[in-house]
């Protein structure tokens, strides 16, 4: 298969931040006597929680309402110490090299703020591998809408049907088709468990998409 550009998610497929998330999740859950399986859980990820929320989720189980304000900020202060020595996903770097080497575009899409994204890009040295980032603000609506991949070609200048895009959530693959761009997933071990049959192909880990028989190349 050919691409003249490829489109990467941020959570879960260039860091496994989602874990993290998760995790704090199910301790605020946990401390009001409340589970949080996985595959409630993950109807989020990759969009917002106009799609599904766990503090709606949450007040509907207990009939509480929350101060939400102070609890995010304790869950963000737990993800932050849980991530201190995270470092980019096994084989980003190599892929992403690969890329640059053969001179296709990349670019970041994430529903996720600029402040979390780019932060984090210049933490792991990852910033100056991409043409450009994509984020919430920049585009009407975020994924499922294909509103953020379909920036990220135009500031490209690529046409959305030679983009792949590579993604970890059905969310994020709903918004990649939606834009008319071939997308493959990685996942991780918070949506392993999911069903990527929209997807075009599914692959254990970026290092195996790097090593992929027929390799992306320039259109």
């Amino acid at each position: 298969m050919t691409f003249a550009a490829v489109l990467f998610d941020f959570d879960g497929v260039l860091v496994d931040t989602e874990w993290a998330i998760y995790q704090s999740w199910k301790r605020v859950f946990a401390a009001h006597g409340q589970p949080l399986p996985l595959d409630i859980y993950t109807r989020c990820i990759g969009s917002d929680f106009a799609t599904w929320s766990p503090k709606t989720h949450l007040e509907e189980l207990t009939g509480l309402a929350f101060d939400w304000h102070d609890l995010d900020a304790r869950r963000q202060e737990e993800i932050m110490a849980d991530l201190a020595h995270e470092r980019a996903m096994h084989g980003a770097v190599a892929l992403l090299e690969n890329l640059s080497t053969a001179g296709i575009p990349r670019a970041v899409v994430s529903s996720s703020s600029h402040h979390w994204v780019d932060g984090w890009l210049e933490k792991l040295g990852l910033a100056g591998h991409f043409n450009t980032t994509v984020c919430r603000g920049d585009a009407p609506r975020i994924k499922p809408a294909p509103d953020l991949y379909l920036e990220a070609a135009k500031r490209l200048a690529i046409p959305p049907a030679e983009c792949l895009v590579i993604e970890d959530s059905l969310n994020g693959v709903h918004a990649a088709k939606a834009a008319g761009m071939a997308v493959w997933v990685v996942p991780n071990r918070v949506t392993e468990a999911l069903d990527f049959t929209p997807a075009d192909r599914v692959f254990r880990s970026l290092a195996e998409v790097l090593n992929m028989e027929s390799q992306p190349t320039v259109a």
